[in-house]
């Protein structure tokens, strides 16, 4: 089969590759609809990981909606010819990390992000790939809805539930002011996520015209835009009265913008960060603002969830109306040969994009 690969750091090209088989409890998928992400992008050009931990090539992609081709046979819920979604995140649920709470990281740390991991230890092929490996089927794969088009159910994958995830770590208080600092597509996920949890204030940061008017229809009722406020942190202390905001959502941004959500939030409040940081050994905390260590201030750290229940609890906020992240598609490709295009598109994220699809089949 073929796939799009990140062959070594800096580099991805088509490679041929044998197609993969299931285990009892897996399920073999072909694509119908994908996306790339920013985190394709950190991963091939920031050499996010340390190259000897790495296993090259590595077919790329963790966004997808696909028809089941094959399944083990102890899968249960799913056969050949069923359209599913496929979360980014796809645990191995027969582990004691998801008694502990935390299945993001079954087997280990991230452990969870197998599609398109570069890591020789837990990480395997990507989707943007004729056919491609789901572990876990029964707990990993959703059922598609007939009332929602492939390229939109692709958004829950990975936009929504990351941006969704940081609206859920940002502990928002009923009627609370939040700061989401960036507003690509997960910010604008969290952006909605917000509202949806019941933020009374949200102020959106951000400045490319096409992302600032999709947080205003998210529910953002301030907008700082980067370029007339290099000051963010000043910026959003001097609208809120020098009080600063209940919750911050990283969701872009250096290892700096650690700095700005600290000064941000007020005593007591909660930075949740969502963001790949793809470079940098450290992430620096303002020690004044961090009331010298004591401001209770927390500060988490999260990745997206993923399984089958909040691929299916995520489809049904789309299918009710309580959301609808079709708003983030701002190019379409069709065709399985136009992947490269869509990547390099959001690697170089000209100012009318938010987030392409490529859709393979219709």
């Amino acid at each position: 089969m073929r796939g799009f690969a990140m062959v070594d750091f800096g580099k991805a090209e088509w490679i041929e590759k044998e197609r993969p088989k299931p285990g009892p409890y897996d399920a073999i998928v072909k694509p119908i609809a994908v996306a790339p992400c920013t985190s394709d992008i950190h991963t091939v050009f920031e050499a996010a990981f340390p190259r000897e931990m790495c296993e090259f090539p590595r077919i790329l992609g963790h966004e997808a909606v696909g028809e089941v081709v094959e399944v083990g046979s102890h899968v249960k819920d799913f056969k050949p010819g069923d359209r599913v979604v496929v979360p980014a995140i796809t645990p191995d649920w027969r582990t004691l990390d998801v008694q502990r709470g935390y299945h993001q990281h079954s087997g280990g740390m991230l452990a969870g992000w197998k599609f398109s991991n570069p890591l020789k230890e837990g990480g395997k092929d990507g989707v943007f790939a004729e056919y491609f490996h789901v572990n876990d089927a029964d707990m990993n794969l959703a059922h598609l809805p007939d009332e929602i088009k492939p390229e939109v159910a692709v958004m829950a994958t990975d936009m929504m539930t990351t941006g969704f995830h940081g609206a859920e770590l940002a502990d928002i208080p009923l009627g609370g002011t939040v700061a989401v600092i960036g507003i690509g597509p997960v910010g604008l996920m969290a952006v909605a996520g917000a509202r949806l949890l019941g933020a009374g204030r949200i102020i959106a940061v951000g400045s490319r015209p096409v992302c600032v008017e999709a947080a205003k229809y998210y529910g953002a009722t301030d907008i700082v835009n980067r370029r007339e406020h290099p000051d963010i942190a000043g910026r959003i202390l001097e609208l809120t009265g020098g009080e600063g905001v209940d919750s911050v959502i990283i969701a872009g941004g250096n290892v700096d913008v650690m700095k700005t959500a600290v000064k941000i939030v007020k005593p007591g409040g909660t930075v949740a960060n969502i963001n790949y940081f793809g470079s940098g050994d450290y992430l620096p905390i303002p020690r004044i603002e961090w009331g010298q260590g004591m401001a209770h201030k927390t500060i988490k750290g999260g990745l997206c969830p993923g399984g089958r229940l909040r691929m299916e609890r995520l489809l049904d906020l789309i299918k009710y109306g309580r959301v609808d992240p079709s708003r983030l598609i701002t190019h379409k490709f069709k065709g399985f040969d136009k992947i490269p295009e869509a990547l390099y598109l959001m690697k170089d994220k000209p100012k009318d994009l938010i987030k392409p699809v490529v859709i393979i089949e219709e």
